[in-house]
């Protein structure tokens, strides 16, 4: 029989990659507020509000997991920034619930949490770096962190560089996939020029979080592409890779965007440990985009 996998924000961009690569050796469970997207052997959907504690529990037993891959996050900087109590809630409190549950059920838990725990002064983060968060997203994801390693013994943070790809299932929150509609339409592309990060397409994360909750491994990996690059030269890559007109994407100066919550500059990530440790190879730019079109519609192969 299949080991079960639950996977939270089911309908997610992440997660979205998680499902679609899961098939075979997993019995995958995913949970999510929204109606399933996608029906298929092997995978089951569980309509559950996962701020509801007795729903969250009640799905946990039902489901007596193996893994869990926690993917489920309010996730948009600036609407945590001006909504700190959601934030909250879902980010830390739900974290910490969950991982009590795996501790109680004997399941290995997989957080995902974010570059952006660096202060950004230096980049090139390795995993043992002390985090220094500048805004409240940031924030949550430190206190997770915390939650995680103090409540679970069996456990993976998992720190995702800024993610790329097409979504798999739903529409998901995919950069790149509004990048191309608006590139489509031949609308002008404004991307931050100052902001550093080591981006890792959706597909190859997908494969690497099934790599952690299915391996004996634990304790923090940074999960990121081996280039490092400015936002701006990575959308213009992508759009020349996409078959558009670099010169639609244009700089801007995000510092100067009203609300917007501070980011930090070079949050780029280390990935040597996932190199060495992981089954799944770390990508290019390059390598990345390439696997991305190559997997269109993997959802429904």
């Amino acid at each position: 029989m299949s080991k079960r996998l639950l996977v939270t924000g089911g309908t997610g961009f992440v997660a979205g990659s998680v499902i679609a690569q899961g098939r075979g050796e997993w019995e995958v469970h995913a949970l999510s507020r929204r109606d399933a997207p996608l029906s298929r052997s092997g995978l089951v959907w569980h309509q559950t509000d996962i701020l509801d504690s007795d729903a969250l529990a009640d799905a946990f037993r039902q489901v007596a997991p193996h893994a869990v891959i926690h993917a489920a996050a309010a996730a948009d900087i600036d609407d945590c920034q001006t909504h700190q109590d959601v934030a909250q809630r879902l980010n830390v409190d739900v974290t910490r619930e969950l991982t009590g549950l795996c501790r109680q059920g004997g399941a290995k838990m997989v957080f995902l949490s974010t570059d952006t725990v660096f202060d950004g002064r230096r980049g090139n983060y390795v995993e043992d770096d002390p985090p220094g968060p500048i805004n409240f997203y940031a924030e949550t994801k430190v206190a997770a962190e915390a939650a995680v390693r103090e409540g679970a013994a069996d456990h993976v943070i998992a720190r995702l560089s800024l993610v790329m790809g097409l979504p798999v299932l739903g529409t998901g929150n995919s950069f790149l996939a509004k990048m191309a509609a608006g590139l489509a339409e031949g609308r002008v592309q404004k991307v931050p020029a100052e902001e550093i990060r080591s981006p890792i397409d959706v597909i190859t994360l997908g494969r690497a979080l099934l790599d952690l909750a299915g391996n004996d491994l634990t304790g923090c990996f940074h999960l990121a592409g081996s280039d490092v690059l400015s936002r701006l030269d990575m959308s213009r890559r992508i759009a020349e890779r996409l078959g558009y007109d670099k010169d639609l994407v244009v700089p801007s100066n995000a510092s100067g965007i009203p609300g917007r919550a501070p980011r930090p500059r070079d949050a780029s990530l280390n990935n040597a440990k996932a190199r060495a440790m992981l089954a799944t190879p770390m990508r290019t730019l390059d390598e990345g985009i390439d696997l991305i079109l190559e997997t269109k519609g993997l959802a429904d192969s």
